[in-house]
């Protein structure tokens, strides 16, 4: 009799045990901070419809949420990646070789990178490669590469105003960073002669030339709050901050956005691709953690919903510039399916 005592209370103990560790009681997300104000809004609105605790939503940077995210499946790791970048063929396998196989991947509206300066500050109108040319750690300089030689933007180019090369911007665990190396970095550098013959010989060494971002205080890296570049550089002056257009539009009062190759930053031309460092947003989500964490579920239906990102969505009101209408009814359709995505190539 004893040892049946014994052993119901055992297994007392390890269904306590097993509670203690049950799934979380609420939907966690984590990574870009330019998606975190989005995701955050949508956390709050899903909360008042639904009654369920408020999700977790964490600004880590892409890098660092996709990080959390591939560390594997259950409770103590997040249910959702926010990045502002599309996930890299390294960051899936490692997702895969931790049992994160199936991964639903959310491309829920556009966003922009841009350059901006004090409201009463001079007026940038950059070339692509006057970017690269800049704020490089090795650049171009009578065609030879030499370590970084510029101090002021004008010595970088004629129509670039006297001011000092200073800019704010975000760290290499950034989306922001990624995507503005990309998109700014590699694509100005690639339209000088000289790189993008090194570029079509060997791109890998092209981008571990012009990737690197200056090291001589040209360039700092500010963490992952946007907000705090802006108030930088609003008391700098001539300092450039980069960050994502949202919080452009939050501070037009004290900011402004600079123009790339005459094409400035607006929601037209940030949507059309006319503006040269344009991006698309993406949330990842376990497929398998759907039906498990309690709310999951609701909280995609209520990103993608019509009232969130749909025309005239409350996202918008955010900075979040739109999916044209056809695409976010596809968007929509394979969310709430669960649609899985296919492996990255790059």
């Amino acid at each position: 009799m004893n040892k049946l005592l014994g052993a119901v209370a055992t297994l007392a103990l390890l269904a306590v045990a097993d509670n203690a560790h049950a799934a979380r009681d609420y939907v966690w997300s984590a990574g870009s901070s330019t998606v975190f104000p989005f995701t955050t809004r949508v956390a709050e609105n899903y909360s008042k419809k639904t009654g369920r605790k408020s999700p977790k939503v964490e600004s880590l940077g892409t890098g660092g949420g996709i990080k959390m995210f591939c560390g594997g499946l259950g409770e103590r790791y997040p249910d959702m990646a926010n990045a502002s970048r599309p996930i890299k063929a390294s960051e899936y396998a490692t997702c895969q070789k931790n049992g994160v196989k199936d991964i639903v991947e959310i491309k829920f509206g556009f966003d922009g990178i841009v350059i901006a300066s004090d409201k009463k500050g001079p007026t940038f109108d950059f070339k692509l490669e006057q970017i690269y040319l800049g704020l490089s750690n090795q650049t171009l300089r009578g065609g030879q590469l030499v370590k970084q030689p510029y101090k002021t933007w004008n010595e970088v180019g004629g129509n670039l105003p006297r001011a000092r090369i200073l800019a704010y911007g975000p760290p290499p665990t950034s989306g922001t960073r990624d995507a503005f190396v990309e998109l700014g970095m590699e694509a100005g550098a690639a339209k000088l002669p000289t790189l993008a013959a090194m570029k079509k010989a060997d791109e890998k060494k092209f981008k571990a030339t012009v990737s690197p971002m200056r090291t001589d205080g040209g360039w700092i890296d500010a963490g992952e709050n946007d907000n705090a570049i802006v108030g930088t550089i609003e008391k700098t002056p001539n300092a450039l901050g980069v960050f994502g257009f949202s919080f452009l539009g939050e501070n037009a009062a004290r900011i402004k956005g600079a123009a790339i190759n005459g094409v400035l930053p607006t929601p037209h031309t940030i949507a059309t691709g006319q503006y040269p460092l344009s991006r698309s947003l993406y949330v990842y989500v376990k497929k398998s953690q759907i039906g498990v964490t309690p709310g999951l579920r609701e909280f995609i239906n209520e990103l993608v919903s019509d009232a969130a990102t749909g025309r005239g969505g409350y996202l918008r009101t955010r900075g979040l510039i739109l999916l044209p209408a056809p695409q976010h009814v596809i968007m929509k359709a394979e969310a709430k399916a669960g649609k899985v995505m296919a492996p990255p190539t790059h």
